[in-house]
Order: C-alpha cells, then sequence, then structure tokens
C-alpha cells in the first residue's frame, strides 16, 4: 500500500546542450528527448560518488531546442588492424566517419527524490563528488534549485513532461519510449523498461498510481530502478 503522503527533495537542473543516443538503433544516431532514468541515476552518483544510486525516483524533462551536429567516430578495431594514432584512427571501412548526431537545446531537467536515499543526495548536490553530465561526457549539467517538497497521493495532476509508467495515464498526446532504466555496474546489463512522456503542454489529467508535488501541481511517479 503507498503511503498517502511522501517527503521527498526537488533538484532541478539546467545543461545548455545534451545529446542522448538511442541504443536500441545500432549503427543509427537516432537522439532521444530527454534522458531515459539510467542517465539521471548515473548523474546521481556522481554526485554522491557512489557506484549506483538504485532508489525510486520522479523524472521531468524537456528541452527548449534541438538540432543535428556533425560528429567524428573514431572506432577502433577489436582485432587491432586499424589502431588508434594521438587518438585517430585511418579512414575507410571501419574507420574514421562522420555522422550526424542529434542534440538538444536549453534541457530542463526535475527529479524528485523520496525518504532519507533522497536526502542524502539532496546534501550531496551541494558538493558533488565528480563532475556532473547529463549524456556524453562533455555535456556538463549545472544544479540548479534542491528544495523539500510534500507528495501527495492523487487522481488528477498535470502531466507536463513528466515520465509515466504506461498505464499512468490515457492523455492522447503522449508517446511510448523504451529506455534504460538501469544498467550494471559492470555494464553488461541493461533493464529496459517502456514509458510514458509527453512533449505538449497538459493541463490537470486524470492519473492513476501517481503522486503530486503540492507546491507545483506536478505529477509524480515514483519509478524504480
Amino acid at each position: 500500500m503507498r503511503p498517502e503522503s511522501v517527503r521527498a527533495w526537488r533538484a532541478e537542473f539546467w545543461a545548455p546542450v545534451a545529446s542522448f543516443r538511442d541504443p536500441l538503433f545500432p549503427g543509427l544516431s537516432r537522439g532521444l528527448p530527454l534522458p531515459p532514468p539510467s542517465t539521471v541515476r548515473g548523474l546521481l552518483a556522481a554526485a554522491t560518488g557512489e557506484p549506483e544510486e538504485t532508489l525510486p525516483l520522479g523524472i521531468a524533462a524537456k528541452a527548449d531546442g534541438k538540432g543535428v551536429d556533425a560528429e567524428t567516430y573514431h572506432p577502433i578495431a577489436a582485432d587491432g588492424s586499424n589502431p588508434a594514432v594521438s587518438g585517430r584512427v585511418r579512414a575507410g571501412k571501419g574507420g574514421m566517419t562522420i555522422r550526424d548526431r542529434p542534440f538538444l537545446a536549453d534541457v530542463h531537467l526535475t527529479v524528485w527524490l523520496p525518504g532519507a536515499d533522497g536526502e542524502r543526495i539532496a546534501m550531496a548536490l551541494r558538493r558533488p563528488r565528480f563532475a556532473l553530465r547529463l549524456g556524453r561526457s562533455q555535456d556538463i549539467v549545472h544544479p540548479r534549485e534542491v528544495t523539500p517538497v510534500e507528495l501527495r497521493r492523487t487522481e488528477e495532476a498535470v502531466v507536463d513532461h513528466t515520465l509515466a509508467p504506461v498505464d499512468g495515464h490515457t492523455v492522447p498526446s503522449a508517446v511510448v519510449h523504451r529506455m534504460a532504466a538501469r544498467v550494471s555496474i559492470d555494464r553488461l546489463t541493461t533493464t529496459w523498461t517502456d514509458y510514458l512522456w509527453c512533449d505538449a503542454p497538459t493541463g490537470r489529467c486524470q492519473v492513476r498510481n501517481a503522486y503530486r508535488d503540492e507546491e507545483t501541481g506536478q505529477a509524480v511517479w515514483l519509478l524504480p530502478a
């Protein structure tokens, strides 16, 4: 039985540029419109210095712009036939190539962190153990505000940009995205989950198994790892 209310911390982040490649399309540079939960968990682990963070958490994200950039790839052959020299490999089949890389601009991320683990992470965000990145190693993310909030069970809330389970609501504009919920520490196992996400404003909607941020009115689903 879910509790009637939950004390949590709402952490807000901003990134000027970020890119989230969809690994379900190998060989193609298809981008996701928001960071997967596994990426968000990696961001939190960078703050705490722990190998991983597996607490349930709520996520909302949006980007105010997007584009496509050209990136140079230098893949290293597994058999050692085309070794890298000064970080570069020879051009040709299986060697250096240029691909389009979709990116997002002006990215806003909100994460709800419940309970004692949420407080621990909120404190770590005041002085992160490692640099905070969102997506690629060069995409630095900036913490903005970390605020204590109350999450209350609800049947109606604003769904805009919130990541939800597939049975969380029936908003017609929602799109299903299959994303990584968690990646094992040794990176050999990925847990995939389907999520609902709305890019357009929705207003107050009927929701299932959700909480509401009492300050903002936003729907929050505490997603498991």
